[in-house]
């Protein structure tokens, strides 16, 4: 590198004294679960004391999801009945 365009240490630590990683604040929710602060609450689904999030509805949505992939899966041929029945060895 050229002496004229060379950085010296104090301006590069002076640079890099803004890139610290700062932790997430987390809060409880009124379910006793962590949250991230402005977001809703992952396990009831309440911000600011109002239900926001439909929780049971996804759990729902996720599950017949799950369902028509696995079916679509198995008529295709991809996944086999003794795959899914073998349980991991532990």
């Amino acid at each position: 590198m050229v002496v004229r365009m060379r950085r010296n240490r104090s301006e590069t630590a002076k640079r890099r004294s803004h890139q610290a990683l700062v932790a997430a604040q987390s809060l409880k929710c009124e379910c006793g679960a962590l949250r991230l602060s402005h977001r809703a609450c992952a396990s009831c689904g309440k911000y600011r004391g109002r239900i926001i999030i439909d929780v049971v509805a996804r759990a729902k949505r996720e599950a017949r999801r799950a369902k028509r992939r696995e079916t679509a899966l198995r008529e295709s041929g991809q996944v086999t009945e003794d795959k899914k029945e073998e349980t991991p060895k532990s």
